[in-house]
């Protein structure tokens, strides 16, 4: 023991950086720290704004990684998007953990600053529905709060102009063999697609041998995993804005909890769920 205050300086650690790049500004905290602008003077308006941005933040990096997946499965090299969509599963297990902190603010409080928030919404987000579109669950009407910005459109529309990311695992069953019907002559990505009993046969295929199709049938449980994270920020979502607001409309106009609950319904890849029914 010493009563020395402790000196990094003399282990090695830098401790001047007028001509090195500090964590600050690698990390550019300036403008991400400086980025929220409370417009209320209510004391939880800022736990709010840093929930939401942090949010999306995890969002753009899911979207990165279902991004790189997509891409190893086209080029039929799955196995590193296992990696990849475990850490979306992990992204949204994050995500979710979000809510317990902003389940601290009472309907008392948010009503304080909500007012602020003028007709903005978290429905407005396009990179959430990036991350839906990715996915699969398509539907153009979506694009509507986003006609102002014709960069975000854009950039919606080129999702919706490529298959998704259940598109590209059943186009990958049907380039290992099996037989994925009207998924193998698809055309146009832009609508949701309809269940079809030749996938659902196909991966009953895979999970009856697993061992015999291990590649698939690790990349369908990967699948599952992200939906079944995904399904639990969707469900505590839902359970927080009741809790907060109650059965009021939201800000953007929506019908509020009910609309969340709507979304409960939404399967992402619905044969990799039924199949469990058929085994």
């Amino acid at each position: 023991m010493t009563d020395k205050p402790y000196d990094p300086a003399k282990e090695g650690a830098q401790m001047s950086f007028r001509e090195r790049m500090s964590y600050t500004d690698y990390l550019q905290l300036d403008p991400i720290l400086s980025a929220q602008k409370p417009l209320s003077s209510a004391h939880d308006e800022l736990l709010f704004i840093i929930q939401h941005q942090t949010s999306e933040l995890w969002m753009k990096l899911a979207i990165h990684e279902i991004t790189s997946a997509m891409q190893a499965i086209r080029r039929d090299d799955p196995q590193p998007a296992f990696k990849m969509l475990s850490r979306v599963a992990r992204i949204f297990e994050q995500l979710n953990s979000a809510w317990d902190v902003l389940r601290t603010m009472t309907p008392s409080e948010y009503t304080d600053f909500r007012n602020a928030l003028g007709q903005s919404s978290g429905f407005q987000s396009y990179q959430y529905r990036a991350i839906e579109f990715l996915a699969g669950n398509r539907n153009a009407a979506m694009l509507g709060p986003h006609q102002h910005r014709p960069d975000l459109l854009a950039h919606l529309e080129d999702i919706l102009s490529r298959p998704s990311l259940y598109d590209e695992a059943i186009l990958l069953l049907g380039r290992s063999g099996f037989d994925i019907g009207a998924d193998g002559e698809r055309q146009d990505w832009r609508e949701k697609r309809g269940e079809s009993e030749q996938v659902l046969e196909a991966w009953r295929a895979v999970y009856a041998a697993p061992g015999k199709h291990w590649v698939l049938y690790e990349l369908a449980e990967k699948l599952v995993d992200f939906e079944d994270y995904f399904r639990r920020w969707r469900f505590n979502h839902v359970t927080t804005v009741e809790r907060v607001i109650g059965f009021k409309r939201g800000t953007g106009g929506t019908s509020g909890t009910q609309y969340l609950k709507k979304m409960l319904e939404v399967e992402l890849f619905p044969e990799l769920w039924r199949v469990r029914t058929v085994l």
